[in-house]
């Protein structure tokens, strides 16, 4: 099923946008104005908004009131500058856990929204959001769209991840997606069969856009080519990834298999949409978003051109503020302008973490954040790392905090077997730490299962 996309673009997605509460359409006519504004003149925007979200976390968050303080800022008395924001120290994500009832501000316009995530290093952290940064999320990638011609309304697919099974939420979720021309197909099961009718269903549904894991759309791609399915639909305008890093051999993989250029998007849960690689091959920050500063290992900002670590302000964050927050993504800013003449910062280059597959013992490939759901659900882990040996045996390492108990690793035995089958066999081992692999990164999922010989072209290097 399917309706025309100007129904949806002009009163389904909008009526049901309002409904929510979420000021996604006001916003995305906003982006579509300030993308041409010159770079300056975006930089006095994010200033401008700087100053709203300092304001509204010192009356708001007593965690952040207490750091602005001594940071010797008032952002009530005069207009803010970007460079204000080095008097402020950096923030992490053992800040944001272990502060949280300090930071959100739970009677924020439109509500707030609990979220967990397990984050690219396996630590799970748990958040709130508001509307703002919802609209701003929808609003961002809608604009994105655009840059390859695909409209709101346009029919899309989501090889995305799903529960196992359907309760009465997600039944409404599965109609409202239909009902806004969004396709959602399960990352989680990536079965010999489930691939064969993800093929069919996205042949019949014929979507101008196809978005999900980086990896997973690339295991798809390689199982198409086995296949001999044409995937080179008239419709399709773009294939869009996200979640990890795109590598170049998985790139002409699923180009050469769809038949159109692949983006490839940068973001995260707690930051939320970052950029979008644009057709002249650019990665665009959303600036009117995300401040984003590039620092060294000391702190201190790097020197145009050089690799550093990726520290964001989320400017639409009211709900729970992430100021200055280390996210661990490694990248370069670009001192080129955009080709296309807009006036958002260019990014060079993003240095992410390999997502590994999961494989059932029955030969169903899983994208690895299956496991990762299932972690990031249970109470009392600090950090975590699951290891898979074999298709039936699975170590989970744990650094537990004050929440665990004995409880929690039967939780956690019930819900990787709901995932990976009742024939599971898991090795719960209790740490007080985790040390990095040897490239000095943290994986977080880490299988040795090899994939069958024809699939394997579907994923990158070792991390």
């Amino acid at each position: 099923m399917s309706l025309p996309a100007r129904l949806v673009s002009d009163a389904l997605f909008p009526l049901h946008e309002r409904l929510m509460g979420r000021p996604t359409f006001t916003y995305l006519d906003e982006l579509e104005r300030s993308q041409w504004l010159p770079r300056d003149e975006i930089e006095s925007l994010q200033a401008r908004k700087l100053g709203s979200l300092l304001r509204t976390a010192h009356a708001h968050s007593p965690w952040f009131a207490q750091r602005i303080d001594e940071a010797g800022l008032d952002p009530h008395g005069r207009e803010m500058a970007l460079v204000d924001l080095l008097k402020l120290p950096t923030m992490d994500k053992a800040d944001a856990r272990a502060h949280r009832d300090e930071i959100v501000w739970r009677d924020a316009p439109g509500g707030v929204f609990p979220y967990n995530t397990g984050g690219s290093s396996g630590v799970p952290l748990s958040f709130y959001f508001g509307r703002a940064r919802q609209a701003s999320d929808a609003a961002g990638r809608m604009r994105a769209r655009r840059w390859w011609g695909v409209e709101v309304g346009e029919r899309e697919v989501y090889l995305w991840g799903a529960p196992v099974e359907l309760n009465k939420t997600d039944v409404v979720k599965v109609v409202r997606d239909r009902l806004l021309n969004q396709l959602v197909l399960n990352a989680f099961n990536m079965s010999e069969a489930a691939m064969d009718g993800y093929l069919d269903a996205i042949r019949a549904y014929r979507p101008a856009c196809v978005y999900g894991y980086a990896s997973s759309i690339a295991l798809l791609a390689a199982h198409a080519q086995d296949r001999g399915a044409d995937m080179r639909l008239p419709t399709l305008k773009v294939v869009c990834t996200t979640g990890e890093p795109l590598f170049e051999h998985q790139r002409e993989l699923i180009g050469s298999v769809f038949g159109v250029p692949v983006a490839n998007e940068f973001g995260s849960r707690d930051i939320g949409f970052t950029a979008h690689e644009t057709p002249e091959g650019q990665m665009l920050l959303i600036s009117e978003s995300i401040v984003l500063e590039v620092l060294d290992a000391q702190g201190q900002p790097v020197a145009s051109g050089e690799t550093g670590e990726a520290v964001m302000t989320g400017l639409c964050s009211e709900g729970q503020p992430f100021i200055r927050y280390r996210t661990g993504d490694v990248l370069r800013l670009s001192a080129e302008a955009c080709r296309a003449g807009r006036g958002l910062h260019v990014i060079d280059q993003v240095a992410g973490r390999q997502t590994d597959f999961v494989v059932r013992s029955d030969g169903t490939v899983m994208h690895a954040l299956a496991v990762i759901y299932v972690l990031r659900a249970v109470d009392g882990i600090k950090q975590f790392k699951c290891i898979q040996h074999a298709p039936d045996v699975i170590e989970v390492q744990v650094v537990p905090d004050r929440a665990w108990s004995p409880e929690r690793e039967a939780q956690i035995v019930t819900g990787l077997r709901a995932r990976l089958g009742a024939d599971l066999r898991v090795e719960c081992r209790l740490l007080d730490e985790i040390p990095p692999e040897a490239s000095g990164k943290h994986r977080y999922v880490v299988s040795h299962v090899a994939l069958a010989p024809r699939l394997q072209s579907a994923t990158g290097g070792t991390a």
